[in-house]
């Protein structure tokens, strides 16, 4: 019996992978409410603010929110 270890939990990761996560979902195995975890972290640790705003990401999710 194995143990499934592998929970996605954003504010274990550091803010240039979940940028590379936000960035290039396509290519990532995770799903919407992932996404939505790494950009709320992003927002919340205040990194990378003007490029999630570019790229249309931050309205989504409003630090704080």
């Amino acid at each position: 019996m194995t143990m499934n270890t592998d929970t996605f939990k954003a504010s274990e990761l550091c803010s240039r992978k979940l940028w590379q996560l936000v960035n290039t979902p396509a290519e990532t195995n995770i799903n919407d409410s992932e996404l939505a975890a790494a950009i709320s972290e992003l927002a919340t640790r205040r990194h990378y603010l003007e490029e999630l705003q570019e790229i249309g990401k931050l309205g989504e999710h409003s630090p704080g929110a």
